[in-house]
């Protein structure tokens, strides 16, 4: 099996050849459908070692369907995009029955990567996920382990360390504060930069590598909870959450919950018309029961639930300051 890890496939020799399909363009004008935009290599860095093919890329705003017909007509062997992005082409294909006979790998980045990402893409195309831990100011911080599916740090790059809240190191299975120093900006060196995330340690992995394992990445404070008692948790939104959610109000195709107020939660959905009033309040209900705590509801209406500038989707944002 070919598998995508760092910066570029490993390729079989029998056949270097392969198309290279991004959805992550987020600047407003470019990669439009439905040309989008092509490259005839997919960067200096990999085209110096071998010829890789083309690559071809879509901005993260075209609609669901000419996504897919997008991918249907390039009928790429990668696919790198956000998991977000990705969980919605994956369920859409599945229920189609749109099928992308090249395709080997998806590749994912820029968004915490659930369980449920990965299941999806195996029962829609019969494929792995491959996640890559990145930020812009670092670059590469941690990639997927060839044989599991948690992280190695790259250590060679980067110094990350994992502190709780009294500045110590995490053992494994704890969760605590990721700090980087970047070993090769000579340009502006980082040290100790605090990122925002938190990450849990694992332990030594059985690969053999030998490079420092993160087991899990929980993602940043502003993805935090804040209950009325002013204690921080982690919503941990989950497939089976939802699965309950969407058994109230079926209709819904995304949703985004927006922490505005200690005690107030905004459900924003993207639905084809706002929910029956018996419907926003069994939604209400579960808000409450899934987070714990008597917040008061509010809904807003999308036909899109709006990404960041950056491309980026996440389904829990807190609005209060820490």
């Amino acid at each position: 099996m070919e598998r995508f890890h760092g910066s570029r496939p490993s390729l079989a020799p029998a056949r270097s050849w392969r198309r290279f399909a991004t959805l992550r363009e987020s600047g407003p004008g470019k990669a439009f459908y439905p040309d989008g935009l092509r490259a005839e290599s997919w960067g200096s860095s990999s085209a110096t070692i071998l010829k890789t093919g083309p690559l071809v890329s879509l901005n993260v705003a075209t609609p669901i369907e000419q996504q897919v017909e997008w991918l249907q007509r390039h009928n790429p062997d990668y696919l790198l995009t956000h998991p977000t992005i990705v969980h919605r082409l994956a369920d859409h294909c599945r229920e189609q029955g749109v099928q992308l006979p090249h395709l080997k790998q998806v590749i994912t980045i820029a968004e915490n990567l659930k369980p449920e990402v990965r299941s999806a893409v195996r029962e829609a195309w019969g494929v792995p996920v491959v996640d890559i831990y990145s930020t812009r100011e670092i670059g590469y911080i941690a990639l997927q382990c060839p044989d599991h599916e948690h992280y190695h740090t790259q250590s060679e790059h980067v110094l990350a360390e994992v502190l709780n809240e009294a500045g110590q190191p995490c053992a494994p299975g704890e969760v605590g504060k990721l700090f980087v120093t970047s070993l090769h900006n000579l340009a502006m060196p980082l040290i100790r930069y605090d990122i925002g995330d938190h990450v849990e340690v694992g332990r030594p992995c059985p690969c053999g590598r030998g490079l420092p394992v993160i087991q899990r990445i929980l993602g940043r404070t502003q993805n935090m909870l804040v209950m009325p008692t002013g204690e921080r948790r982690w919503p941990l939104l989950s497939s089976t959450n939802i699965a309950t959610m969407l058994e109230i109000a079926p209709q819904i195709s995304q949703y985004q919950f927006l922490q505005k107020s200690p005690d107030l939660i905004e459900l924003r959905l993207a639905v084809p018309h706002p929910l029956a009033t018996d419907e926003e309040t069994r939604l209400a209900e579960w808000v409450r029961t899934k987070l714990h705590a008597p917040f008061r509801v509010s809904f807003a209406y999308f036909d899109e639930v709006p990404r960041t500038e950056a491309g980026k989707f996440e389904d829990f944002i807190c609005e209060i300051d820490r």
